[in-house]
């Protein structure tokens, strides 16, 4: 380990020389495997990058030592990368305004990107991924995100704040880092741990994560895909709002066309469908009421996509994103208020209408809600779906776990390992998970409060401080103190639309289809998790690709024309 500097002034560098022999693993942090591949995916590096890292002198902050001895084992992989350590209050920290110990910089002359707090679990990938980009002098971003950043006049301090256990915060925080090497002038990109800084979440109000600080006035909570993160890093307003007022202002000349196709829904089966549709010669749309992506960008890491043998959620994302522009216009934030069926099938949004010959629903899929009072105003601060991001923020605190399937189970040992007081509430008298996780749910002797529901979710103005429970026999309602509820309760599909315009669903609300993704109403399609079974990437795309050549078919032969039909 490197030696702290003896004056508040000076400081000690270390540069990697060496590479670290499989049978040496003496003053290591990083494991054995871990050096392994980080050595050969180094190789690739090519311009020096300076790893600063600040401490200060109490002994009682552990991750002093863990941040010191990562940093030193990173320095050690690569001659490309270099290590120094500074003392917080030094010069050095002094002059790139360093506040909090442990800290660390990248190549500080040039960039302004630095983690505050140590970076362990998931943050260590973006770490990587960090010195990666540095070193190769690129900042990744697509060509439309280049163009929004090269708008900016005026300097901008992202926060990304993380938690160890977010598979989604190093997605959030590589958005920050690509913008910052982009435009070294004018971003300073900073992930902060938020459970090693408990002061600076409570500051920013930091409830979960990733919870990103844009400016004083602006953040926002999740991960967002790249192009809208510089959108509202531009202008500090949610992308939703900007890109609608675009489309007022922009597409008053298209009111009166008619498409082949309307797809609702960009994620793999919607963007598949737009490529497929295309190629087949439609002229077809694609509709997105959120972002681009759906469930996979909150996939971390995809390992069953044939082609890929291990690809991020956000970078599939991207690929099929850019794969789909180049065959059809996809239109993000459109909130869809109607769908009506006549000679032509019209979607209505608050802005204007859209009207077409055929239509595909791939609206996916959405947490199920517990649709009680308190859920609402608590989401982000108190209230979540997901127990690997937000958990550390609950670390010491009780809280509860809503539901009796594996996804719960699973949720609330994961809870359990980190040091959270979990009780599962159910409102049947049997969980419904596996054995195996009931036998560890006894083990670790987490409380099971059974045939109980949540009648509320109570609090002060920020914070959950309780909720209301109600027993589905006796109706007995009592109050349960605790500082987090955690849903985990299922997917509904987004299939409200296809039932209101007399679709046929199935009894779990999913859209009936034939093989060929054919609704019972003609010209009416459906694919992708609405339509339920596995609910995978690869049959959503299959799907997409099966109703857009269905739509084509149909368009060409009516069959709903002929007299067997009728």
């Amino acid at each position: 380990m490197v030696s702290p500097a003896s004056s508040a002034n000076s400081s000690t560098t270390q540069k990697g020389s060496r590479a670290p022999s499989k049978h040496d693993n003496e003053g290591w942090l990083l494991p054995e495997e871990a050096r392994s591949s980080l050595s050969e995916l180094f190789k690739q590096l090519k311009n020096t990058v300076e790893l600063h890292v600040v401490t200060d002198s109490d002994p009682q902050k552990m991750f002093n030592d863990v941040t010191l001895q990562f940093a030193q084992d990173i320095s050690r992989l690569s001659e490309h990368i270099t290590l120094t350590q500074h003392i917080l209050g030094d010069e050095f920290s002094q002059k790139y305004e360093v506040h909090h110990s442990p800290s660390i910089l990248f190549t500080p002359e040039k960039y302004n990107i630095r983690f505050t707090g140590a970076p362990l679990g998931e943050e260590g990938k973006a770490f990587v991924e960090t010195v990666l980009l540095i070193s190769l002098g690129v900042s990744s971003l697509s060509a439309t995100s280049k163009t929004i950043l090269g708008e900016l006049t005026e300097p901008r301090h992202i926060r990304v704040f993380t938690s160890p256990g977010c598979p989604y915060c190093p997605g959030q925080f590589m958005n920050a880092v690509k913008a910052a090497i982009e435009s070294p002038k004018l971003i300073r990109a900073e992930c902060i741990n938020s459970d090693e800084f408990p002061d600076l979440s409570r500051q920013y109000g930091v409830g979960s994560v990733p919870h990103t600080v844009f400016s004083k006035e602006y953040s926002r909570v999740g991960l967002l895909p790249q192009e809208r993160f510089c959108l509202e890093l531009l202008m500090l307003r949610d992308a939703e709002e900007v890109l609608r007022e675009q489309t007022q202002s922009a597409e008053p000349e298209e009111e009166g066309k008619v498409y082949d196709l309307i797809i609702l829904g960009a994620g793999p089966a919607g963007l598949t469908a737009a490529i497929y549709a295309k190629r087949s010669g439609l002229d077809a749309i694609v509709l997105e009421n959120s972002v681009i992506g759906g469930q996979v960008i909150a996939t971390p890491v995809v390992e069953n996509y044939p082609g890929f043998k291990s690809v991020g959620g956000i970078a599939l994302v991207e690929i099929l994103t850019a794969h789909t522009r180049e065959y059809s216009n996809i239109r993000e934030n459109q909130l869809i208020d109607d769908v009506t069926i006549g000679d032509l099938i019209e979607v209505h949004t608050p802005e204007r209408k859209y009207a077409a010959k055929s239509l595909i629903f791939a609206t996916g899929t959405k947490w199920r809600s517990l649709n009680v009072e308190g859920e609402q105003k608590y989401f982000g601060t108190g209230v979540t779906h997901c127990a690997s991001c937000d958990g550390y923020m609950f670390r010491g605190k009780h809280v509860i776990m809503i539901g009796g399937g594996n996804s719960a189970l699973t949720d609330a040992l994961h809870l359990k390992k980190l040091g959270i007081d979990v009780s599962i509430v159910h409102r049947r008298d049997t969980l419904r998970a596996e054995k195996a996780l009931q036998d560890a749910l006894n083990r670790e002797q987490i409380p099971v409060i059974f045939n109980t529901v949540i009648e509320k979710i109570y609090g002060n103005e920020t914070n959950v401080e309780g909720v209301t429970l109600k027993d589905v026999n006796s109706g007995e309602i009592t109050d349960h103190a605790c500082d987090g509820v955690f849903i985990a309760i299922g997917m509904d599909p987004n299939s409200q639309l296809a039932e209101k315009i007399g679709a046929e669903l199935n009894p779990d609300k999913t859209i009936h289809v034939d093989t060929a993704m054919r609704t019972n109403i003609p010209r009416v399609y459906a694919a992708g998790d609405v339509n339920g079974g596995i609910r995978q990437i690869v049959t959503a795309v299959s799907d997409g690709a099966v109703a857009a050549m269905s739509a084509f078919e149909d368009l060409q032969h009516p069959y709903w024309t002929s007299e067997k039909y009728e």
